[in-house]
């Protein structure tokens, strides 16, 4: 990756951090911070839009839905900090895209390999339900981002939000696929587009307490998807 690319991807992660194209989701994460959970009480949250992580030379995208309230808003880092990164970390780990099975806090050691992490709105959302309207205004940051993902040939896509969310960014860059492209577990889609390199997409469900709780997505489900994709890659 150049010096040009780091710092674009820099520039990139900046505008993020300082955008207010939704003010109501800029006073709710800052609201959060204020109060906070009773659990995290002595600490300073995050509190603002939380930019992507990992290098514009991954292969691999992996997208998201939102920050969670207590996790990402609080620690200032996509899937960290909250039961969904738990299980997130552990697979990413076991398939290879990252250093470590834990993703607890910023500076803890956690980084990716070959994988860049995104999402559909980078800050907490009420409820952990975005409007369209704001998914409309935060999509600017994604086609951002995907200009810079040169080598992706991946995407894997956590929760139906994320992948209609990617799926919608990669159609505007001119990937068209077979109709329609469906949401379900283990679900991939094959996706060309003029003068790019082809990219596939695996569906998963989200890591959410929701899903993991109930026994709809364990962690051998989601183990699996990234042994899927690290497959393919060395298929590609």
């Amino acid at each position: 990756m150049g010096v040009r690319t780091t710092s674009r991807l820099s520039a990139i992660r900046s505008d993020i951090i300082a955008c207010t194209r939704c003010p109501e989701l800029r006073s709710y994460c800052a609201a959060i911070a204020r109060e906070k959970k009773r659990e995290f009480a002595g600490q300073t949250y995050w509190g603002q839009p939380v930019p992507s992580i990992g290098q514009a030379s991954a292969r691999v995208l992996i997208m998201g839905l939102a920050p969670a309230a207590h996790g990402g808003n609080r620690t200032g880092r996509m899937f960290t900090g909250d039961g969904s990164a738990v299980f997130l970390a552990r697979a990413l780990y076991r398939a290879g895209f990252a250093s470590q099975p834990t993703s607890v806090r910023r500076g803890d050691g956690f980084a990716l390999r070959d994988a860049f992490m995104s999402a559909a709105l980078r800050c907490a959302p009420p409820g952990n339900r975005p409007t369209p309207r704001q998914l409309q205004r935060c999509a600017v940051h994604l086609r951002a981002e995907l200009a810079l993902l040169t080598r992706l040939r991946i995407v894997v896509a956590l929760g139906k939000i994320g992948f209609d969310n990617v799926i919608a960014r990669l159609r505007e860059r001119g990937y068209s696929g077979p109709r329609p492209l469906s949401f379900g577990h283990g679900a991939e889609h094959r996706l060309t587009a003029s003068g790019r390199p082809g990219l596939i997409v695996i569906c998963s469900y989200h890591p959410s307490r929701q899903n993991t709780n109930t026994g709809k997505l364990t962690q051998e489900m989601l183990d699996g998807i990234f042994v899927r994709a690290q497959k393919l890659l060395r298929g590609i």
